[in-house]
């Protein structure tokens, strides 16, 4: 019974998202548009794959146990829910790991674009051309909404919501106040792509400091353990063919 209530519920639900998945027009600066916001589109993803992962809870309940069944019907499409979430965590993590990575040499490359006498927006474009690095793909973003009048300031202040780390938040402060007082961009580059290799190798050098006590956990919990389960087993054996040689 409890199985027949949980797939009418989820019947239920997969016709409300249905009706929440029709393409919903929005109004844009006076034009109709087909694409839905950022979180609606993050509702529907969530609503999809909860539906999706209703079919497996429902189909895992009727075989476990009454109350065990009961908690993978109702976690499964709350777990589905979740996914995108954790997918959409994930990928930022990714991203931020390839930002930093590439950030010095992309750096350097800005920089030398710079000392060859292009513009600003004009040596992003340059480095967004040369190299297929996601940052470089965003400074090409940069240097395009320059190239349709937005300024360069707030180009760069979104460019730094958008990312939402410490080094492109130097970045691009660093980029707005050369420009803003006139500064040579070139020593701006350089030094900023000197204090980002610098907060890699502080970065690094703490990763390796954490990773010492965690082995020195996995030694003593596993490996001291396992020598001495060896140890007493030789023991044991030895006293088992010493017993047995004095019986003889």
């Amino acid at each position: 019974m409890i199985v027949e209530v949980l797939a009418f519920g989820a019947a239920s639900a997969g016709a409300a998202a249905i009706a929440t998945l029709r393409p919903i027009r929005v109004r844009t600066r006076g034009r109709p548009s087909g694409r839905a916001s950022g979180p609606r589109r993050l509702l529907m993803a969530r609503t999809a794959s909860a539906l999706l992962a209703a079919p497996a809870g429902l189909a895992a309940g009727a075989v476990l146990p009454e109350r065990l069944g009961l908690l993978a019907a109702v976690a499964a499409p709350a777990l589905g829910f979740l996914a995108p979430d954790l997918w959409l965590a994930r990928r930022r993590a990714e991203r931020i790991a390839l930002v930093r990575r590439d950030l010095p040499a992309l750096l350097d490359l800005l920089g030398v674009a710079v000392e060859a006498g292009l513009s600003l927006s004009g040596a992003l474009a340059e480095v967004g051309r040369r190299s297929r690095a996601p940052l470089a793909r965003s400074w090409a973003g940069i240097a395009a909404q320059v190239s349709v009048g937005v300024p360069l300031t707030d180009a760069l202040e979104a460019h730094r919501r958008e990312l939402d780390i410490p080094e492109v938040d130097a970045f691009a402060g660093a980029l707005a106040r050369a420009v803003r007082h006139g500064a040579p961009l070139a020593d701006t580059l350089t030094a900023q792509a000197r204090e980002v290799r610098l907060a890699r190798r502080r970065a690094i050098q703490e990763q390796a400091a954490r990773a010492g006590p965690k082995m020195q956990l996995v030694v003593a919990l596993l490996l001291v353990p396992s020598v001495m389960l060896l140890v007493a087993a030789a023991l044991v054996s030895a006293l088992a063919d010493g017993a047995q040689s004095a019986l003889q």
